[in-house]
């Protein structure tokens, strides 16, 4: 991590202790550690990372995070259910970390459920930002499906999502299609403050190797997870 830098970078790393879809998920091991430490140990690695944040309500991952080097924001129980929202939960780490506040202070999202993503990802996102003319950056990755491949299916009658011609069109034919991966958000602080939003026009785009843009929700991700990681000690990309 660089301390030279213009303006703070400040990563935050929302991770509680509650998951329906993977007990205990932040904590589940990956590669011979827990699932929150890559994401630590990617914005401890990244250049232009100043400080590394872990938000959370539970002890053991709050535990794990300080140990590992983060600095941990208590997180308050309303901010710990299945249905709070990262933009609650970012705004209140922000506003624990920003005493007094640096005007100038960039904000990095990194969800813990994106262990793949590399600590050149985060300076890459950094440094597209800090370029300008954009007002916030998001990492993308190509689409698995072509939306022109989808369908509605209505009255048992199939009915494109797109139009007739993407039907029968040779996918290498057709624009290609990025989605969010989820795996890193940039935005300057005090305009998420102002705003709230991850996402606004214009918003630079960062893209992503579908192999490392994986989020991990269920089993079969953090095997494919764990396979991935495997496959890094021979593809030295």
């Amino acid at each position: 991590m660089s301390n030279a830098s213009a303006a703070r970078v400040i990563a935050v790393i929302p991770a509680r202790g509650g998951s329906k879809g993977l007990l205990r998920k932040n904590l589940r091991m990956l590669g011979g550690i827990p699932l929150v430490v890559h994401s630590i140990r990617a914005a401890q690695e990244a250049e232009l990372v100043d400080l590394v944040i872990v938000s959370t309500e539970d002890a053991e991952i709050a535990d794990v995070a300080e140990a590992h080097g983060a600095q941990v924001v208590q997180r308050p129980p309303e901010l710990a259910t299945d249905t709070a929202q990262n933009d609650a939960v970012f705004r209140h780490a922000l506003e624990t970390v920003r005493v007094p506040a640096h005007v100038r202070d960039i904000a990095v999202l990194l969800q813990p459920t994106s262990p793949l993503r590399r600590a050149r990802d985060i300076d890459a996102c950094v440094a597209l930002f800090r370029q300008g003319g954009v007002e916030t950056v998001l990492s993308v990755c190509e689409v698995d499906v072509h939306p022109g491949k989808c369908v509605y299916i209505r009255d048992g009658r199939i009915e494109p999502f797109t139009n007739d011609w993407d039907m029968e069109a040779r996918r290498q034919d057709m624009q290609a299609v990025y989605r969010q991966n989820g795996a890193v958000y940039v935005v300057e602080a005090d305009n998420f403050m102002t705003n709230g939003r991850f996402y606004r026009k214009p918003c630079g785009a960062y893209e992503m190797d579908r192999r490392d843009s994986i989020d991990i929700d269920d089993e079969l991700d953090l095997q494919l997870a764990e396979n991935l990681l495997k496959l890094r000690g021979v593809d030295k990309r």
